[in-house]
């Protein structure tokens, strides 16, 4: 047993060293002197400086992130609303096509979902731009966000429901005073999945883009084309440590929200 735990130690810092290692060398040369990737010559923050000169690409940095935060919204409200409509079902039939449809979008290949919404933003007269890509972001974001409040909706127990419905709650109380801080968690979770996959989308975006909009994964793409710039090592740092903060918080939003229901529990 003692010999299994190890390895499975050892397996563990394996794996996230291979998942990091890439990261931290991108971040470790972003403050290289020497311009490449190649040999570390000297510690300077020039690259950073650049960076933040470059209001081209800062611009790009709002519009990614005013991109993020819109579709994360929108999608969390429909988000939830679907997983409503999927746990209400009367039919088994209807719930589990729903559920198959909700699924789709997740498992298709990107290139496809991407392809799909070019087509058919074309077809139907919508520029590319900020709105096509915004309505691409919410398309592929909702499925997440059902995922991942389905699983809180369903450990419910209908008997809260029930009991706040005899007590003479409304269907509109019982929504929001029973339902959604119940699944808050859940909510929270979707919501920032559905950020992340927001922020770092290219493929969906790649084909969406146009008119002079575009966000940050197709520039770092376009950038990264040209040739390697340590503005790039920069660049990523600062979006690894945006992430991070982003876990770090998501964590003790959960924790606070998991807390006075345990403390509810106990008493």
């Amino acid at each position: 047993m003692k010999k299994n735990s190890i390895l499975s130690k050892v397996y563990l810092v394996l794996i996230f060293f291979i998942l990091y290692a890439p990261i931290f060398y991108l971040i470790f040369y972003s403050f290289n002197s020497g311009g490449t990737m190649y040999q570390f010559e000297g510690f300077t923050l020039n690259w950073y400086r650049e960076l933040f000169q470059d209001t081209r690409l800062l611009t790009i940095v709002l519009n990614t992130v005013i991109i993020a935060l819109l579709s994360a919204t929108v999608s969390t409200i429909l988000g939830v609303a679907g997983a409503l409509a999927i746990l209400y079902a009367r039919k088994r039939r209807v719930k589990n096509t729903l559920l198959s449809l909700n699924n789709v979008l997740i498992v298709s290949p990107d290139v496809i979902i991407g392809a799909s919404f070019l087509i058919l933003f074309t077809m139907i007269g919508i520029k590319l731009g900020f709105i096509s890509v915004l309505l691409a972001h919410i398309a592929f974001s909702v499925p997440i966000v059902v995922l991942m409040v389905l699983p809180k909706l369903e450990e419910m127990s209908e008997s809260m429901i029930y009991a706040a419905l005899d007590l003479g709650a409304s269907r509109f109380d019982v929504l929001t005073k029973v339902i959604l801080p119940y699944i808050t968690p859940g909510i929270f979770a979707g919501f920032f999945m559905a950020l992340t996959y927001s922020l770092d989308d290219f493929a969906v975006t790649f084909f969406v883009t146009g008119n002079g909009f575009t966000t940050l994964s197709v520039e770092i793409y376009s950038l990264a084309r040209r040739g390697v710039s340590l503005n790039i090592n920069a660049l990523s740092a600062l979006l690894f440590v945006f992430t991070m903060l982003l876990v770090v918080g998501y964590y003790f939003i959960t924790k606070k929200s998991e807390k006075p229901r345990s403390m509810g529990v106990r008493q």
